[in-house]
């Protein structure tokens, strides 16, 4: 995913971590979020990370913004 997508951790025990955790209703951890480039929730996932079902949604993406 090197160049393809921006990750960004945060910690839900820091002030921002728990603002971002109440902002987006995080229920459990870990939390993965992916957003679109308006900024918008396009995939959530609590607990571990489906990588392929990650990687699919990141080329659509991709392909919406060069179409």
């Amino acid at each position: 995913m090197a160049g393809r997508a921006k990750v960004v951790r945060l910690d839900v025990m820091s002030a921002i971590g728990q603002r971002a955790a109440r902002k987006y209703e995080v229920r459990g951890l870990p939390t993965f979020l992916l957003f679109d480039d308006e900024g918008q929730v396009v995939y959530s996932q609590a607990g571990l990370i489906n990588r392929e079902r990650v990687r699919e949604i990141i080329t659509t993406l991709e392909a919406k913004e060069a179409g």
